[in-house]
């Protein structure tokens, strides 16, 4: 079985966001279980150059972009066991940024095209190819219009994977022909709601379509998640499915991780309070082992449910507790986060950006990790911190109520609330803060968290169990 997986970042190449880390870390745990895995994305401006360095020329060739042709360097480099492609248009992506940009809309057709422009002269036809989201979403439209007549494209299957509905690839109509290059008579296959969608399109003409996580492909059958696209999703439900993300633990691992001051494992964690105190050393924070510290680490928008937390943190530093935050995002929340940080320097500790340094210390060094978001496709956070034995609150929404299981039944792993209501959550926290008092019982939940297994072992299965299905074997 061979598995071409088509994305548009991939951990260490070209990183933005939890699609790099789904990209760097599936493919290699598919190729463990002897899944011939490939993986193409472009050559990004920002690809580091110890890894330039290791690419080998293949070829190049001339990719249709509507009614011109473009220059398309093929490179292959060898990673970690895992064969990479990278795309070369220097004019589409030697540029600052992988996204954001005016003309994205042809940047990313071109790269769907010359995924299936490079098949002939790589010396490996897929059975599937994989897509990831909508900048590879034309790559099973353009398969389904203009390749089918070919040998080696005929029998090649496609899985599109949603990572996020929000972003789908919508622009205006007039793109159809001199930018993205199909029929006018062919175009309703992109066309949805007047607009260009590019994810409609491979919802349409994938064979099958994942989410990643169980409960956000039902979520997105609802108009409250599924940003407009829920018509067209209830209407091929019948391929549709969802598979949790797995976590990378050669990078996410206590006992081996070279970024946090002291290491430690499941059957030891007591080095877990030497994190704590260097953590606060770090931050500036009162170093105390009593007061517990709950940690955030995220993009600072809305959609991560950090209203809910700007509604009562005064509310919540009220009490002996200390809170470490990283992050950058929307000005509103910089902003309060800094300035409770001056109000509040016994127990605010505030960085902006991100700083994967930095990140894995306050995994390993706060007692709770706070995710309320809005909604979570899947989340990797708070997978990572139960590795690290941080306990996740958060809120029962997507990937989160797949992973976090209230831990008031004595089995579960968390503290979870389901509304999205700012009360709600300043309770579970409460009930974290009342746990966190009962050292011998919060000595057990951690253990419990530590032990979860959520490597991408079990993910991987999964996928491979759905590839089967897919080729009918």
């Amino acid at each position: 079985m061979k598995i071409l997986y088509a994305t548009s970042e991939a951990h260490p190449f070209a990183m933005s966001g939890g699609l790099a880390d789904v990209a760097g870390a599936l493919p290699k745990a598919l190729r463990k279980r002897l899944v011939g895995c490939r993986v193409v994305l472009p050559l990004y401006e920002s690809v580091p150059q110890e890894l330039r360095e290791k690419m080998q020329f293949v070829t190049s060739i001339t990719v249709p972009v509507a009614w011109r042709r473009q220059y398309c360097g093929i490179f292959e480099v060898h990673h970690e066991g895992v064969i990479y492609y990278l795309l070369d248009n220097q004019y589409y992506f030697k540029r600052k940024g992988m996204y954001g940009h005016y003309d994205d809309a042809e940047r990313f057709a071109f790269f769907s095209r010359a995924v299936l422009e490079m098949i002939p002269v790589i010396g490996f036809t897929p059975d599937i190819i994989h897509c990831n989201d909508w900048q590879t979403a034309l790559i099973p439209v353009y398969l389904n219009l203009f390749y089918r007549g070919s040998e080696l494209h005929h029998n090649i299957k496609t899985v599109f994977t949603i990572h996020n509905i929000q972003y789908q690839g919508k622009y205006g109509y007039e793109l159809v022909n001199d930018v993205i290059g199909i029929p006018e008579q062919l175009a309703d296959v992109v066309d949805y709601d007047k607009c260009v969608n590019y994810m409609k399109g491979a919802i349409e003409c994938s064979d099958r379509i994942t989410t990643v996580s169980s409960t956000y492909s039902r979520e997105i059958l609802d108009p409250w998640f599924s940003y407009g696209l829920d018509g067209i999703l209830r209407d091929h439900q019948d391929k549709l499915c969802g598979i949790v993300n797995g976590i990378d633990t050669d990078i996410y691992n206590p006992q081996t991780d070279q970024m946090i001051f002291e290491n430690y494992s499941s059957e030891d964690f007591t080095k877990k309070s030497v994190n704590k105190q260097e953590l606060q050393k770090l931050m500036g924070l009162p170093q105390r082992s009593d007061v517990p510290i709950i940690g955030i680490v995220s993009r600072l928008v809305s959609q991560k449910g950090l209203d809910l937390v700007k509604y009562v943190f005064e509310q919540l530093v009220s009490q002996d507790v200390q809170f470490v935050i990283l992050g950058s995002g929307e000005w509103q929340f910089e902003t309060f986060f800094h300035s409770m940080s001056l109000s509040h320097p016994e127990k605010v500790a505030f960085r902006i950006g991100f700083v994967p340094d930095l990140a894995h210390k306050i995994y390993a060094g706060a007692d709770m990790f706070l995710m309320p978001s809005k909604s979570e496709p899947c989340g990797l956070s708070q997978m990572v911190a139960l590795v690290y034995g941080t306990i996740p609150i958060v809120r029962e929404t997507g990937g989160l109520g797949d992973t976090i299981s209230d831990s008031g039944d004595g089995v579960g792993n968390g503290f979870t609330f389901k509304s999205y209501n700012a009360n709600d959550m300043a309770y579970a926290i409460q009930r974290a803060l009342e746990g966190f008092k009962n050292k011998e019982g919060w000595n057990i939940l951690v253990k419990r968290a530590m032990e979860c297994d959520n490597s991408w072992g079990k993910s991987a299965n999964a996928y491979i169990r759905l590839y089967k299905q897919v080729l009918g074997k």
